[in-house]
């Protein structure tokens, strides 16, 4: 096989690659996640405990400390609705930062699979995405059973959460993708992420709601991508609310569009990977 011939980047051949390679990155999201943690001697029950003591924290720190409240429809007594709001933030905030900082060093962290021409290179951004989320989902858990704690309760709605969380992960991914190709040829991509990431935890509505923003500053932090996912997660998981159909029905496209040119940008400059790395 010639590694400079060119690659399909059609949405189909996209659709038709994952379908083609679900397994492989099954077993590969799985080997990624059960990674993470060998060696340590509590293993799996890691990715409960982080989440949960991360929780603790904010309640502590915010209800006890700082005694912040939201305001709003939140805007009650409970010293742990704080807590609780920031926590959602931080769940999408965490799936989004996660993909993009892992991103730029998928292709050079594993040159052996470059080198290997057989091996579909495309699958690694999906790979970090599948566990990036499984993280999140576990995340879930724990707010759900805190939720459940404090008030007694847990909203049907909460249901609806993959819906609304769907829209973001296909953009992460075709990000991903961007990225995870751009690492290979400019190094430096991988610092400028985390630093962009860094300020994107502070320009979205994580520890603030949007009705807080003076109305001036308001487009520019309702044009963050994950401003809505936020917003919309909060809605189905602690306020009980239906998401927005039509506004997730224009996400999703968008997302997807953005994914298509992650991959086909991914596709047509993988056949320089092997003479970079």
């Amino acid at each position: 096989m010639n590694p400079h011939i060119a690659h399909p980047t059609s949405l189909s051949a996209l659709a038709r690659s994952l379908w083609l390679h679900r397994q492989l990155i099954l077993q590969m999201t799985k080997r990624e996640v059960l990674g993470r943690y060998k060696g340590s001697a509590f293993g799996m029950a890691w990715s409960f405990f982080n989440p949960v003591f991360m929780l603790v924290v904010y309640t502590f720190v915010f209800s006890e400390i700082f005694k912040s409240r939201w305001g709003g429809e939140g805007g009650n007594d409970s010293k742990t609705q704080f807590a609780v709001l920031l926590f959602v933030g931080m769940i999408v905030l965490n799936l989004f930062n996660e993909v993009l900082n892992r991103a730029p060093g998928l292709v050079v962290g594993n040159v052996n699979y470059v080198k290997k021409v057989v091996f579909p290179v495309e699958i690694l951004p999906v790979v970090a995405t599948g566990a990036a989320l499984f993280h999140s989902l576990v995340s879930l858990g724990v707010l759900l059973l805190a939720f459940a704690i404090f008030n007694g309760y847990v909203h049907w709605t909460a249901a609806l959460t993959p819906f609304v969380l769907l829209p973001l992960v296909i953009l992460a991914t075709g990000i991903a993708w961007m990225l995870a190709s751009l690492g290979v040829f400019l190094r430096d991509i991988g610092q400028t992420i985390g630093v962009f990431t860094t300020i994107l935890m502070f320009l979205s509505p994580v520890f603030f709601p949007v009705s807080a923003v003076p109305e001036r500053f308001r487009p520019y932090i309702m044009a963050n991508p994950l401003t809505f996912i936020i917003e919309q997660a909060r809605e189905v998981l602690i306020w009980g609310h239906m998401p927005n159909w039509a506004g997730l029905s224009v996400y999703t496209a968008a997302a997807t569009a953005i994914a298509w040119a992650g991959y086909a940008w991914f596709q047509k400059t993988k056949k320089g990977f092997a003479d970079v790395l």
